[in-house]
């Protein structure tokens, strides 16, 4: 019988917290754990490993109760599970893709049986993901597993990949990452966060009972250093990193020089603008808002911006929706003072307070609040603390909106509120993000490219666009595993260069004095200092600029002002543009190859062939331009979604000692053909075919300032270019120390890094460049976009 003390229905609705279940509702979860005895190992070579004599560390649950202990692995169990990583990498690599795919329909069944233990499980950690959205990845990358060896034949997997991920991320980061590695044949060690641990461990078990091979999957759980140490082992092939910026910037620094590829997405708490148009329904509008700024599990701080007509109505609503909601826990109770700070100075600053309730003295609990009415500058709209606050910002035009939303340094997301369509998709191509959503937010499914966009990473994740970051052409290199050199950063390419000049040597006797080309200008430069060009004999053949800083800077600010209209131009003017490259250097083709033959000492013919494979080469882009487009993504869900690629923006290029004209008009064909502008450094070696190549520009009717070529020291323009905060991507083809400068340096401002180790891709003579392969062009033509997704809704 029920006793008279019962409550109400109602009451149990008013009382209730969203959190971890309670042991009664988490029965599953508590059984499995119960079976590994409350105390989990590492999960490798296909079974749960415990090794004797380990640090262990608890997992609470969100009432700081114990939901059980990991163990932290030491340098010899990493040693370990990469090594069994290899051999399943073999295993696994060799099945086809069609066993591949079975595999991953197998688990996506075991998922469905185990629903209830994973959803306990993750529930119980603070680490919430509907199983079904891990069915659906299981399904979608199994289509994947199976096309990959018909769709794309002349790529091959990676190896072992890394995937790191930090506890403030949510479970479902993990996945979208190992499910499209192991589809395109990859093995998979996962460093999850100390909350994401135990749900991660049991889906390791379910993989295994769905029958892949023992190896293919590991997890690998400890302290926030073993991510680090994951990525020293030569077994890894490439690693990825999800978390935050502050912490990826760390990370980065911490793996710099170990020849390894390395890619983030920094989406914890990255800054995405919610933006209201006159023209939105708005009661739906606020509903979704305070679904998204104050739920507790939010992946991203929410930035409001409001038309200013519907400012007071927008404002209005929120404050009645707003009433009664309970408070939300903060982060962490070190956080409170900051979220006290930033109110404080808000309403210093003018902006009006709505909160739902008085916030408690101390704590780590804290009221919804929104600060309406702040200014673009205020440290609350550009930098706000973690916690439930939402900025409100104020615009009048579409295109203020626009411009205000992306002075934002992340580019991970955007919400659009409006019921004309027209605007929301101008709005849409015009914000600086990787995801759109028009009147939703959130929406999420694996054929939906997600591509971090500025300092909310380099990477993309997602449909058909995120497997590639899991292979490489057949043909192409792979970076060498090293060691990282004693570098000093702070020095790296800023000595003056040195070069030797030849005994008895007559200034007057040299043959020709060079420029650069800066701004669609001859010039010399800055510095005004130069050097000499030698031949493989050793004579001295021409004087050329020996480019700095300043040069690099000078040519990046005419870049910006050229990019934004070339890439506005359709695909069919920049492919003109690039058919009268190809055709300026038919006309001087006897010029270059006497200038390549000069330069390089290969022999005349060998030199006219390379020119006659750049020609073909500049043609090839111009023909890429209108045909490689995104288009539409079929999606299980009610409503449409487009996804595009866009141009980087300004893109630096160090370019290798091999083929120097080749290389050259393949870079710059495929980051001009997408609408970037690019700053070229020739080879500090074999510098005089790209400067023979300014005459090809200048003779074409590229925009003056699009294409700019520095000549000078290869690490002293290196460091201009990393340091350069406008420069989006470097290219580059240079030294083990070089890429260790780049990795280090360019995390903060994140920009996308393409590296390659000249010394060791010289020894085939350069014959990546001139390979039929496709798979080459599009491997270029990949490094030079990035993705916009847009998710339109239907009723």
């Amino acid at each position: 019988m029920a006793s008279s003390t019962s409550n109400t229905v109602y009451d149990i609705f008013q009382s209730m917290d969203s959190g971890a279940p309670s042991s009664s509702t988490a029965a599953a979860a508590r059984a499995w754990l119960e079976q590994h005895s409350q105390s989990l190992g590492l999960f490798t070579n296909g079974k749960f490993v415990c090794p004797v004599g380990r640090r262990t560390h608890a997992v609470t649950d969100s009432k700081g109760g114990t939901v059980c202990s990991l163990v932290c692995a030491e340098d010899e169990d990493i040693s370990s599970c990469a090594s069994s990583a290899a051999a399943g990498f073999k295993a696994w690599g060799e099945l086809s893709g069609h066993r591949r795919a079975k595999v991953l329909l197998r688990l996506a069944s075991t998922l469905q049986r185990y629903t209830q233990c994973v959803s306990e499980l993750c529930d119980l950690c603070q680490s919430p993901c509907p199983p079904s959205a891990l069915v659906r990845l299981a399904q979608y990358y199994a289509g994947w597993a199976q096309l990959r060896d018909t769709l794309m034949p002349e790529w091959t997997p990676r190896g072992v990949i890394a995937v790191v991920v930090s506890e403030d991320c949510s479970f479902y980061s993990i996945w979208i990452k190992v499910f499209p590695a192991l589809a395109m044949g990859n093995a998979v060690i996962v460093v999850p966060g100390a909350k994401l641990a135990p749900p991660a461990l049991l889906l390791a078990q379910l993989f295994m009972e769905a029958g892949l091979p023992a190896g293919a999957l590991s997890v690998v759980t400890g302290d926030g250093s073993v991510g680090a140490k994951v990525a020293q082992n030569n077994q890894i092939s490439y690693l990825t990193y999800s978390g935050s910026q502050q912490d990826g910037e760390v990370f980065s620094k911490q793996t710099a020089g170990w020849g390894l590829p390395v890619s983030v997405c920094l989406s914890v708490s990255a800054m995405c603008p919610f933006i209201i148009f006159e023209s939105a329904d708005l009661d739906s509008a606020v509903d979704a808002v305070i679904e998204a700024a104050f739920k507790k599990n939010k992946d991203w701080q929410w930035v409001l911006f409001v038309q200013e007509s519907v400012l007071d109505s927008v404002s209005a609503r929120l404050k009645v929706r707003m009433a009664g909601l309970k408070c939300v826990s903060l982060p962490c109770e070190s956080d409170r003072s900051r979220v006290d700070a930033a109110v404080q100075e808000a309403v210093q600053q003018g902006a009006t307070l709505l909160q739902s309730s008085s916030p408690p003295a101390s704590g780590a609990l804290y009221p919804p609040t929104a600060l309406c009415g702040l200014a673009p500058p205020s440290s609350a709209a550009v930098s706000p603390p973690p916690g439930p606050l939402l900025p409100i910002l104020s615009f009048r035009s579409a295109a203020e909106g626009a411009a205000l939303s992306n002075r934002t340094p992340h580019g991970q997301a955007a919400s659009i509120w409006t019921e004309d369509l027209t605007l929301a998709l101008e709005t849409a191509k015009s914000l600086c993000v990787g995801s759109v959503w028009v009147n939703s937010h959130s929406v999420t499914d694996p054929s939906f490219p997600q591509c971090g966009r500025r300092d909310s990473g380099n990477c993309t994740d997602g449909g058909r666009e995120g497997l590639y970051q899991y292979l490489r052409p057949s043909v192409s290199p792979s970076l060498t595993r090293s060691t990282p050199a004693s570098l000093d950063y702070a020095t790296f390419g800023t000595a003056a260069s040195k070069f030797m000049v030849p005994e008895g040597f007559d200034p007057s006797s040299v043959p020709r004095s060079c420029f650069q080309y800066v701004g669609g200008k001859l010039c010399k430069a800055d510095s005004g200092s130069s050097r000499t060009v030698q031949s493989p004999g050793g004579a001295v053949l021409a004087h050329c600029p020996d480019g700095g800083r300043k040069d690099v800077r000078n040519a990046v600010e005419a870049a910006l002002k050229v990019q934004p209209g070339w890439m506005k131009k359709s695909p069919a003017a920049r492919a003109l543009s690039l058919y009268s490259l190809s055709d300026n250097l038919e006309k001087r083709k006897l010029d270059m190859a006497t200038s390549i033959h000069a330069q390089t000492g290969i022999s005349i013919e060998e030199a006219e062939k390379e020119v006659e494979i750049s020609i073909t080469r500049l043609s090839d882009w111009a023909a890429r331009c209108d045909k490689q487009t995104g288009g539409m993504l079929l999606l299980p869900q009610t409503g449409s979604a487009l996804s595009a690629p866009e141009a980087l923006g300004v893109v630096g290029v160090v370019l290798p000692d091999t083929k120097p004209l080749l290389s050259l008009v393949s870079l710059l064909g495929a980051a001009v053909s997408v609408g970037n502008a690019v700053i070229m450094v020739p080879s500090e070696k074999h510098p005089l075919p790209a400067l023979d190549f300014i005459q090809v520009l200048q003779a074409s009717d590229i925009p003056a300032g699009l294409v700019s070529v520095i000549t000078g020291g290869r690490n002293q323009l290196t460091h201009a270019l990393a340091n350069h905060s406008e420069i989006q991507a470097v290219w580059y083809w240079g030294s083990m120390e070089g890429c260790q400068f780049l990795q280090h340096t360019c995390c903060s401002p994140l920009k996308r890094l393409w590296l390659h180790c000249e010394e060791e891709e010289a020894k085939d003579g350069g014959k990546y460049w001139s390979h039929p392969s496709p798979s080459v062009q599009e491997e270029m033509w990949r490094e030079a976009v990035v993705w916009k997704s847009v998710w339109i809704p239907t009723a």
